[in-house]
């Protein structure tokens, strides 16, 4: 029998042998004052009998209302969030009284920690949004006290201080679309409209829209693809966006005259792998981890000179978890980077 036998047991026979006891002193105690005359072993057993039980049965209910009423006040103590309905399940074997609480424990640990991270997370998203918001707010801020201040009746710098103002004003219309769109993504307000569509037309087209903002560092933007039309079945506008967020971040992280290069294999029956490939900066293994996370950006300096609101690869991630289906990323530091993601092929 282990160390945490049931309480009940031991109560019974604690008190059993208490009884014994009690009733063996106080048969000699009687014979020894000779107030009863024992002539034979039968009397003895009697009347022992009788003394145990009296003994035990008294013995036994203290025993049981001390120790049980003690236990549910300590259980009653430690996890008073319990159901009043729950009372008569609490156990009195203490094996599983003490994994009873260990779990609780453990529970309470998990609940701890994971309030923690959250006010973490609030806490860094909060000072990340307003370091995104501060920049682009100073800057039309500056510009327009400047032309208020009297640079608006100068010619030379009237318009060129008017369209600084303007780009920090799309900046931060940019940033609330993209934190308006992860929200909905967030509490599945928003619901995926899925059709069967051409991926390599879809590809052509983010191509069209980047290839200005590729053309500045001579970047050049390639489909490793033979097909000119290979179907899928997804949510063809967030598809659209899950590219544009990923070539764009493989542009603006590129390195001069490279490469961004998009190919798709057959990796499953029913599946494709869909690679965006770059010969750029390359990320740090140890980033990897974080880099889907809201405002999260792997610059060293962590500075904003790269433009965007932060919030790309995040709507990235959260977009294909909608479709049920896997991101992935390899990175070697100045070499490249591959982001890949699984998607549904079409009948």
């Amino acid at each position: 029998m282990s160390s945490f036998s049931n309480i009940k047991l031991k109560s019974f026979v604690f008190s059993l042998i208490l009884a014994l006891v009690i009733s063996i002193i106080t048969y000699f105690s009687i014979n020894f004052r000779t107030t009863y005359q024992i002539e034979n072993i039968s009397q003895f057993l009697i009347l022992t009998t009788v003394l145990t039980l009296v003994s035990f049965f008294f013995t036994y209910l203290y025993l049981k209302f001390f120790v049980e009423n003690k236990i549910k006040e300590i259980y009653n103590s430690i996890i008073p969030k319990k159901d009043i309905v729950e009372e008569n399940l609490i156990s009195t074997n203490m094996e599983d009284l003490v994994n009873q609480l260990k779990n609780y424990s453990i529970e309470s640990q998990t609940e701890i920690k994971s309030m923690k991270e959250k006010e973490n997370f609030r806490r860094n998203f909060i000072g990340n949004l307003a370091h995104e918001l501060k920049t682009p707010l100073f800057t039309s801020q500056s510009y327009l006290l400047t032309l208020i201040d009297g640079a608006l009746k100068d010619e030379k710098v009237n318009l060129k201080y008017l369209k600084i103002a303007e780009k920090a004003i799309e900046r931060l219309i940019f940033i609330a679309k993209d934190l308006d769109l992860i929200t909905k993504l967030e509490s599945d307000n928003m619901k995926l409209e899925k059709t069967s569509f051409n991926l390599i037309s879809i590809i052509n087209n983010v191509f069209e829209m980047l290839e200005i903002q590729a053309e500045k560092n001579n970047i050049s933007l390639i489909i490793d693809s033979k097909k000119k039309k290979i179907n899928v079945t997804a949510d063809q506008e967030k598809i659209h966006q899950v590219l544009t967020n990923l070539i764009e971040n493989s542009i603006k992280y590129g390195k001069k005259d490279g490469t961004t290069e998009i190919s798709i294999e057959e990796i499953l029956e029913n599946k494709y792998l869909v690679r965006i490939t770059d010969n750029g900066q390359g990320i740090k293994e140890e980033n990897f981890e974080r880099l889907f996370e809201r405002f999260y950006r792997v610059e060293s300096s962590g500075n904003r000179s790269t433009g965007g609101s932060g919030l790309g690869l995040a709507i990235v991630k959260h977009i294909i978890d909608a479709h049920n289906e896997k991101i992935y990323v390899e990175s070697d530091l100045g070499i490249g980077s591959e982001f890949s993601f699984s998607i549904e092929k079409s009948d």
